[in-house]
C-alpha cells in the first residue's frame, strides 16, 4: 500500500485536458498581442540603401512625428524642454549614442534643429533610422 491508501496506479491517471485548455487559450493570447507590443509611433521614413540595425539591440530612440511630436523612447516631450531632458537623461549621457527616426515630410531644416540640440546634449554617435529601397 503507497502512502495516503492509495496505490502507485492511481497517480498516473490524473487528467491533463483542462491543463492542455488553458495552455492552448495562453498560447492564442500570446500570439495575438505580440504584433502589439512591436507598435511604436508612427512615422513615414526615408528611403535608402543601407543595412537594418538590429531590433534586439534596444537602442535609445528619439522620434520625430510628421506633425511635429517628439518622443523619447515612448514618451512625449514638448520641444521646449528637449535640450533639458536630453542633458538630463542618464542613458544617454553614459552611450552618448542615439538613433533619429524623423518622418520623411519634416522639413530638412526642423530635422537639422533637432540634431544640433542633440549634438549641444552630448551626443556624439547619431544614428538616422531608414527604410530599405524596396520596402513598401
Amino acid at each position: 500500500m503507497a502512502f495516503g491508501g492509495q496505490d502507485k496506479g492511481a497517480m498516473s491517471d490524473i487528467n491533463v485536458t483542462p491543463l492542455v485548455d488553458v495552455m492552448l487559450v495562453l498560447l492564442i493570447i500570446f500570439m495575438v498581442t505580440a504584433p502589439l507590443i512591436q507598435q511604436g509611433v508612427k512615422v513615414d521614413l526615408p528611403k535608402t540603401k543601407a543595412p537594418n540595425i538590429d531590433a534586439a539591440s534596444q537602442k535609445l530612440v528619439l522620434t520625430y512625428t510628421k506633425d511635429r511630436h517628439i518622443y523619447l523612447g515612448e514618451s512625449e516631450i514638448p520641444y521646449a524642454e528637449l535640450r533639458e531632458k536630453l542633458k538630463t537623461n542618464d542613458r544617454l549621457q553614459h552611450e552618448k549614442e542615439l538613433y533619429l527616426h524623423a518622418d520623411r515630410a519634416l522639413p530638412y531644416g526642423d530635422v537639422v534643429d533637432i540634431m544640433a540640440i542633440l549634438k549641444e546634449a552630448g551626443v556624439e554617435n547619431l544614428g538616422m533610422i531608414t527604410d530599405p529601397l524596396g520596402a513598401h
